[in-house]
């Protein structure tokens, strides 16, 4: 097992450019505009991470070969970027005439994306998955860029991409600037993305789903002047303390179980499986951190704000478009009560995020913007991120379904995490976890949690 640092070599690095009148389905769009302004749910990204993801792919054969591979993916890489040419951009600032504030745009100058061919010499696909042991360090060196924040997108690229080579297949890591979109968008960018290398030889072929970038603005006007006029007031580099991470995996028939059990104790069917899986996280990391009962404890969820906006923004809108959620209780409360209460309580406020709930956000927003920070959230709490509706298997660039998903150490906190479709499909759900080394050892033997969990890691 491989797990110190200094495993990865970087052997090239390169800037991958849209293919002006590059036609997909005769629907790439001859011009774009050179500016796209930002709505205020990109704009509370600021001070946050890269969305840093990627796939592990298994190629025992080595076939095909690495050359062919680099070609494949900056060919269609280039046709990709031209109908997201935000993401071929870089950021830009203003300051207000008046001095007392800062417009932030995405200039839409084709820059280019990133792209690095690295090499993880002894390091297999078997390495990387770790059956039920934590993620192996090296793995954040997977991903370019490590470090970045999206305000950086001023002078780094809004995507890079590394390909890195194991002994029995590649990883194919992703930096992602969350300014530019969201989980559903990056998904969306990555789906677009597979379709095209795999089309044809030449990495051309039809878009069946293009983006939609205009964007959404609460009160109909843009651009957004935001009150601020230097970056000390609204970024920072958050250092975690240190921290396990481990992936834990749910088949679909234990969720559907957990998911049965909390309806039942709650009396209704209207409980989903992640609000039940979201329930059992939120009793198992509250009882291993051994929490007074008076200590307040809260369980955030990142809500999709597309579908229940009126009218609704199209699926394939291509931004930020998403609330954090919460339900909080005392430790004592949240454990004295069942699953079900605990489920109920999140599916409560999952339901009351609607269109008025989101539009009275947005005002309270604009009329006092603010970024979110890691270190302002509750290290008593958990929040879960991504989602295992995000079809991550389903992008297939023509080597097959991915061996794994692995993400970077982009955002990493104590109580974060990413949710995850498992590979095996049915309904089975993985989660990738962030907690303090004696609260993890707590977790993996807590009594509930070992009832519902099948394994740790994904491995086959």
């Amino acid at each position: 097992m491989r797990s110190a640092k200094g495993v990865v070599r970087i052997l090239f690095e390169r800037i991958v450019k849209p293919r002006p009148g590059a036609a997909v389905g005769g629907e790439a769009p001859a011009d774009h505009p050179r500016r796209c302004e930002l709505s205020l749910w990109d704009l509370s990204m600021l001070s946050f991470g890269y969305i840093q993801k990627g796939h592990l792919f298994s190629l025992p054969s080595g076939d095909p070969p690495v050359e062919v591979i680099v070609e494949r993916l900056n060919s269609s890489l280039s046709i990709a970027l031209w109908h997201f040419y935000p993401l071929a951009g870089r950021l830009a600032t203003e300051i207000d005439a008046d001095g007392r504030g800062m417009f932030v745009h995405i200039d839409c100058d084709d820059q280019g994306a990133g792209f690095l061919l690295a090499t993880a010499d002894g390091v297999t696909v078997a390495d990387v998955l770790a059956p039920s042991e934590d993620v192996p360090s090296f793995v954040s060196d997977f991903f370019p860029m490590d470090g970045a924040i999206n305000y950086d997108g001023r002078s780094l690229p809004l995507l890079a991409v590394q390909l890195t080579k194991l002994e029995d297949g590649f990883f194919l890591g992703y930096s992602f600037n969350h300014l530019v979109g969201d989980g559903t968008s990056f998904c969306h960018f990555l789906n677009a993305w597979a379709e095209i290398s795999r089309s044809k030889a030449d990495g051309s072929g039809h878009l069946s789903k293009p983006p939609v970038l205009e964007r959404w603005f609460a009160d109909g006007r843009s651009p957004i002047r935001f009150p601020f006029t230097h970056e000390d007031q609204f970024i920072e580099r958050f250092s975690p303390p240190p921290l396990r991470k481990k992936i834990f995996q749910f088949t679909g028939a234990s969720i559907g179980q957990l998911k049965a059990r909390a309806n039942e104790e709650r009396g209704t069917v209207k409980i989903s499986s992640l609000q039940a899986l979201g329930a059992l996280m939120w009793r198992c990391t509250t009882r291993s951190r051994r929490l007074p009962d008076d200590q307040k404890v809260g369980c955030s969820l990142a809500a999709e704000n597309r579908r229940r906006l009126r009218p609704q923004l199209p699926p394939a809108y291509f931004g930020n478009s998403f609330s954090v959620i919460a339900f909080t209780a005392t430790a004592g409360e949240l454990l004295a009560n069942d699953l079900g209460w605990a489920a109920g309580m999140l599916n409560h406020v999952v339901a009351s995020h609607t269109d008025t709930a989101i539009r009275g956000m947005a005002e309270g927003w604009m009329a006092s913007p603010w970024v979110y920070r890691i270190s302002g959230l509750d290290r008593h709490s958990i929040i879960i991120g991504n989602s295992p509706q995000f079809d991550m298997y389903g992008c297939d660039f023509g080597w097959g379904k991915a061996a794994g998903l692995r993400s970077g150490s982009e955002n990493q906190f104590d109580g974060l995490i990413w949710s995850y479709p498992g590979r095996e499909g049915s309904g089975s759900i993985d989660l990738e976890v962030w907690l303090p080394p004696e609260v993890m050892s707590s977790l993996e033997s807590d009594v509930e949690f070992a009832q519902v969990v099948s394994t740790a890691g994904n491995g086959e």
